[in-house]
């Protein structure tokens, strides 16, 4: 274990040489071959932290708490190394990117009238694109309006009818009661007939009895 931890810590240490040779800017120096190098050395510090992670669990208890410092130190350099090389990428591809845009920006050949109609005709279509755009919402929204206003006339609507069948039903209902009225008072009114014919007759018949 003391081996690979030193091999290890080494490697560490020839990384950090690497980045010290890309910030030194050399004149010949290769600096995709020495970003090459800082990746693989990185990844070989990656692969012995697992190793010696393995190696600590398998240690003696007594000496596991130091292993797994150490370990965890090589581990947190090892990250910061590989933060290195992100950040130095992405500061080389930034350069790269500004150089290009530069050197498009001078090799250009345009005359200031032409620059001006561009800009004149990008001005004009942004215009008449938002111009379009608020004419459609303006037209959604008086849609959206009238759609509104023949459902608050519907609600109207259905109100009165609904408020026409209540009067109706009742109407109805009170035609209804008047009629059992009727029914009654005829049917109460034919046995007051009936009942005044017979007794009619019966006084008939009495008095034709008394005086014979």
């Amino acid at each position: 274990m003391e081996t690979l931890y030193h091999q290890t810590n080494k490697l560490v240490l020839e990384t950090q040489q690497l980045f010290s040779q890309l910030e030194g800017k050399q004149p010949n120096l290769n600096i995709q071959a020495v970003e090459s190098e800082i990746e693989t050395k990185i990844q070989n510090i990656n692969s012995n932290c697992d190793r010696l992670d393995i190696l600590c669990s398998k240690g003696l208890i007594s000496q596991r708490q130091n292993a797994k410092m150490r370990v965890d130190q090589l581990k947190y350099d090892c990250r910061h190394l590989t933060a290195a090389l992100n950040l130095w990428r992405q500061m080389n591809l930034n350069k790269q990117k500004e150089q290009a845009e530069r050197e498009a920006l001078l090799s250009r050949k345009f005359t200031t009238n032409d620059h001006v109609d561009i800009l004149i005709d990008h001005s004009l279509q942004h215009n008449n694109s938002v111009r379009n755009a608020v004419y459609g919402v303006d037209n959604i929204l008086e849609h959206g309006a009238g759609i509104l206003e023949n459902l608050r006339s519907q609600r109207y609507a259905l109100k009165g009818a609904h408020k026409r069948l209540i009067d109706i039903g009742n109407a109805l209902g009170l035609s209804n009661t008047t009629m059992r009225l009727i029914e009654q008072r005829a049917h109460t009114d034919g046995l007051i007939l009936i009942g005044g014919i017979i007794f009619t007759c019966l006084i008939i018949i009495l008095v034709i009895i008394y005086l014979s």
